[in-house]
């Protein structure tokens, strides 16, 4: 009888991160011959789009944004009991709950865990009681971890500086990696000029409000500027952005909005700039299809922003949380000429396919499995 080829779990707060974020690692988990489970919960529609991939499927409960103990180790046990059942030869993970309480259930069962902290989130932007505990809870999680992958380097510095990981553990990768042929630009023409978007979840911590006041200094300079606000509204996060408030922007005429759409690349070619006053992020994945798509980019000089721009290279770079200092960033942007918007545009794309390819993560991903021993499925 022939044995199953080894198994590898995914897992995220959100199958529908595993399907915008992490597709080309899975396709290339499984060209290389292994089975992948998708853990996260259920959603129809992703799931859908997980088995058009080419994995199965497992849904447990877990709580994005909650607070309940509780809920979190319904979350724990869930998973613990699915990774017994399965016995997976890995487990990948991103977001906070699968990253901490995913590993925790791994190493547990004796499964080596390979957690990726794609970002910070609210608990270290915004220090409080609540830092204590996730820094407590990410020591725990990452101790026995066979490796734990960073998106930029402060992020890395910081958790080995505090202990939460080892030197050894850590490891760095160029985000979750884009695949620059799908993410072509159709057009080299410069779209009207003057034209912002901005794509992200409408939380307070990406910098929306920022963008709003600032899309008010600038207009009243430069009238023709339009400013396109897209992304999730009532998102599972403590600094969420209520929809009565984005309506009363677009009431007043600063922004238009529009929902999230299903392909991001019609709407980031629209933009003369892509806009992105982040608080902190791992690397900004909006930020690195902007660049693929030849659009230059107004962002903030942070990490996992500063990562992706090289200031007056492929964008310009400004302070966070400073409405003014955005707007100043805009105005440069605003004021850009053809033949710079060129420039940077052509630079954008190149740094993209030079140092952020999806093959790259692919790659890095696979040699870590290889070096925590994990079996490699029979050629």
């Amino acid at each position: 009888m022939v044995a199953a080829p080894p198994l590898v779990m995914v897992c995220a707060n959100l199958a529908w991160n595993l399907v915008n974020f992490r597709a080309g690692l899975i396709r290339a988990l499984l060209a290389d011959g292994y089975r992948v489970m998708a853990v996260a919960p259920a959603d129809p529609a992703m799931e859908a789009k997980l088995a058009e991939l080419g994995c199965s499927f497992a849904a447990v409960p877990i709580d994005a944004a909650g607070l309940s103990p509780w809920h979190d180790l319904r979350s724990f046990l869930a998973l613990r009991r699915l990774i017994r059942r399965h016995r997976p030869a890995a487990w990948l993970s991103w977001t906070i709950k699968p990253n901490i309480y995913g590993s925790l259930a791994a190493v547990g069962q004796g499964v080596p865990a390979f957690p990726n902290v794609s970002g910070l989130g609210t608990a270290f932007i915004r220090r409080n009681l609540l830092t204590t505990l996730v820094k407590r809870l990410y020591r725990a999680g990452f101790r026995r971890a066979s490796a734990v992958f960073f998106q930029n380097p402060d992020d890395r510095d910081l958790f080995t500086g505090m202990g939460l990981v080892s030197a050894a553990q850590a490891r760095l990768l160029p985000g979750s990696g884009i695949d620059a042929d799908h993410f072509a630009p159709q057009s080299q023409a410069r779209p009207p000029r003057r034209r912002f978007v901005m794509l992200a979840r409408l939380v307070a911590d990406k910098g929306v409000r920022e963008y709003v006041a600032a899309a008010r200094l600038v207009r009243a300079r430069w009238p023709d500027a339009s400013f396109r606000l897209i992304g999730f509204l009532d998102v599972a996060n403590r600094t969420a952005i209520a929809a009565e408030e984005v309506a009363g922007w677009v009431a007043e005429g600063v922004i238009d909005y529009l929902p999230p759409v299903d392909d991001v690349r019609p709407v980031l070619e629209e933009a003369d700039f892509v806009v992105l006053p982040s608080y902190r992020e791992g690397l900004s994945r909006v930020l690195l299809e902007a660049a693929a798509l030849r659009r230059p980019i107004v962002t903030t000089d942070v990490p996992g922003c500063r990562d992706v721009v090289i200031d007056g290279v492929n964008g310009y770079l400004c302070d966070p949380r400073d409405a003014a200092a955005l707007a100043a960033a805009l105005e440069r942007a605003a004021a850009t000429d053809d033949a710079a918007w060129q420039a940077m545009a052509s630079a954008g794309r190149s740094r993209v396919i030079d140092e952020f390819s999806q093959g790259r993560v692919s790659a890095l991903y696979c040699d870590a499995l290889r070096q925590a021993g994990v079996p490699r499925p029979a050629a």
